[in-house]
C-alpha cells in the first residue's frame, strides 16, 4: 500500500511541478511537514513540544503569505487555470507524502523483528517496485512513453545527456528514500519531515541562480518564516538534549530497534 501511495505521490509531484515555478512548488511542498505532524499524531501518537508546534505554525503562515498575489508568478504561456491546478495538485502531493512518512514509522513499530540494513533495502525495494509499477501504468494509459524520445531530441544539452539526467535523478531519489527511511527508524517521521523540508531554502536559492526566477517579497517573507520554524525545532531539540544530559536521565531503548539510540 505504501508503494502505491508513493506512486500516486510521484505522479502528483511531477504534474504539479511541471506547471509551477520551482521556487513556488518548493514552498508549497514545505507544507508536507504540517501533514506529517497531523498524521504522526493520529497514527503513532507523536508527542509535540512548544518548539515543534511553533515550527509547524510558522510554516503554515509562510504558505499563506506565499499564496498572495500569485498571478504575478504565473509562468509565460500558461493559463491561470493550469497554474491553480498545479498548485492544488502540489498541495495534495504534500498531503499524500505527509501520510507516507507516519505510515512507514507505524510499519516499523508493528514489526516484530530488529530493523537491519538488509531489511531496510528489502523494504525500499518493495515500496519502490510498486511505486514504479503504479507510475508505469499511468504512463501507459496517458501514452507518455512516446513523449520521451521527443523530449530527448529537444533537450538543450543533447539527447544522450537527457538519458544521463534521468539515470542520475533516479539514483538521487533512491538515496533520498533510503535516508528518509533511516531517519524515521533512528528518530521519527516528524524529524524526517523536518530534514526534508530543510531542502527548501537550498532549492529556492538554486532556482533563482540557475533559472532566473522572480523572487517576490511574499516568497522572501515565506522563506524567512520557514527558516525560523526550522531553527525553532532544532533549538527545542538542543534544549531537550541538554536537559537530558544535565539530569542524567538514562537512555531509553529505541522503540523501533534496540540497536538504534533514541533521538
Amino acid at each position: 500500500m505504501i508503494g502505491m501511495f508513493s506512486g500516486l505521490n510521484s505522479y502528483l509531484y511531477s504534474t504539479g511541478v511541471a506547471t509551477l515555478p520551482v521556487s513556488t512548488s518548493t514552498l508549497v511542498m514545505a507544507t508536507q511537514l504540517v501533514f506529517i505532524a497531523i498524521f504522526s499524531f493520529i497514527l503513532v501518537r507523536q508527542k509535540f513540544t512548544a518548539y515543534s508546534v511553533n515550527a509547524i505554525v510558522l510554516l503554515s503562515i509562510g504558505l499563506g503569505i506565499m499564496g498572495l498575489h500569485t498571478r504575478g508568478d504565473l509562468p509565460e504561456h500558461e493559463s491561470p487555470k493550469q497554474y491553480v491546478l498545479g498548485f492544488v495538485m502540489t498541495i495534495v502531493c504534500a498531503a499524500v507524502g505527509g501520510f507516507i512518512f507516519p505510515m512507514m514509522e507505524l510499519m516499523f513499530r508493528k514489526n516484530n523483528q530488529a530493523i537491519t540494513y538488509s531489511l531496510m533495502l528489502e523494504i525500499q525495494f518493495i515500496v519502490c517496485f510498486f511505486a514504479t509499477l503504479a507510475c508505469t501504468f499511468g504512463i501507459i494509459i496517458s501514452n507518455d512513453f512516446k513523449a520521451i524520445p521527443v523530449e530527448a531530441r529537444d533537450f538543450e544539452l543533447g539527447e544522450a545527456n537527457y538519458y544521463v539526467v534521468l539515470v542520475v535523478i533516479s539514483i538521487v531519489w533512491q538515496i533520498y528514500y533510503m535516508g528518509s527511511m533511516g531517519v524515521t527508524i533512528c528518530g521519527s517521521s516528524l524529524l524526517s519531515g523536518i530534514i526534508t523540508a530543510m531542502m527548501m531554502p537550498i532549492i529556492e536559492i538554486l532556482a533563482i541562480i540557475f533559472y532566473k526566477e522572480n523572487f517576490q517579497v511574499e516568497k522572501g517573507v515565506s522563506l524567512v518564516l520557514s527558516l525560523w520554524g526550522f531553527g525553532s525545532y532544532f533549538y527545542g531539540e538542543f534544549k531537550q538534549a541538554k536537559l537530558v544530559k544535565r539530569t542524567h536521565i538514562p537512555e531509553i531503548e529505541h522503540p523501533l530497534n534496540p540497536s538504534f539510540p533514541s533521538p
